[in-house]
């Protein structure tokens, strides 16, 4: 189910809430979440809403210790978890290493400066760009990785992990509806997604997402 119009701040607001939600449940992040947490309170109602506000409350009745090694469980040793993009689209090919020098070089042309280590598909990053740098152009590279967004939305609620909640939200601010199964996902892959956009706005918090999961 897709969410109703959100005005651009308030969908600017789901995907940097998207962003550190996924990302590796360090002290840095965890001391994120309160804040992370309020402005999700200010969302209106909706399946964004509704999809991160189920998130924060699994985290806040998890430990740090079982919530990280439940995300390397899910994220590392899950091979269809995957949150590079670019591994959706390109596999483990050669065209992947264009793929993301080409990323690169996007980021750059919008002043994007990227820090630590992570590659330039990697999702929170993603996220973090269509929130807060080139508006335009971040949703479009959303759209342009639907696909993807969507299979791994499916395999993590076929994982039946809490979360699928972010990715959820991040797939319902995007136009059309979500495939409902593997197939008509990949057959969205075949098709392309839907090419209209909206525009996003600043963010009122931005934390950075560029440091690396460990």
């Amino acid at each position: 189910m897709n969410a109703g119009p959100l005005r651009a701040q308030q969908a600017a607001v789901v995907l940097q809430a998207a962003s550190v939600c996924l990302q590796y449940p360090d002290g840095t992040v965890l001391a994120t979440l309160p804040l992370v947490q309020r402005a999700v309170e200010g969302l209106p109602a909706g399946p964004p809403h509704e999809h991160l506000t189920s998130f924060l409350g699994s985290v806040a009745r998890t430990s740090p210790a079982e919530l990280a090694e439940h995300y390397v469980a899910t994220f590392d040793r899950r091979r269809r978890c995957c949150l590079y993009l670019t591994w959706w689209s390109d596999g483990d090919t050669r065209r992947r290493g264009g793929s993301l020098a080409a990323l690169k070089a996007r980021y750059r042309a919008a002043g994007l400066d990227l820090r630590g280590d992570e590659l330039p598909d990697y999702l929170p990053l993603v996220l973090e760009y269509a929130a807060t740098a080139d508006r335009a152009d971040g949703l479009a590279l959303l759209q342009e990785n639907r696909a993807g967004l969507e299979l791994l939305r499916l395999a993590l609620l076929d994982a039946a992990t809490p979360y699928a909640g972010p990715v959820q939200a991040v797939c319902a601010l995007l136009p059309g509806p979500s495939p409902a199964d593997v197939a008509a996902a990949k057959q969205l892959a075949r098709s392309g997604p839907p090419r209209e956009q909206v525009g996003l706005e600043l963010t009122p918090f931005a934390p950075n997402p560029t440091g690396g999961r460990r």
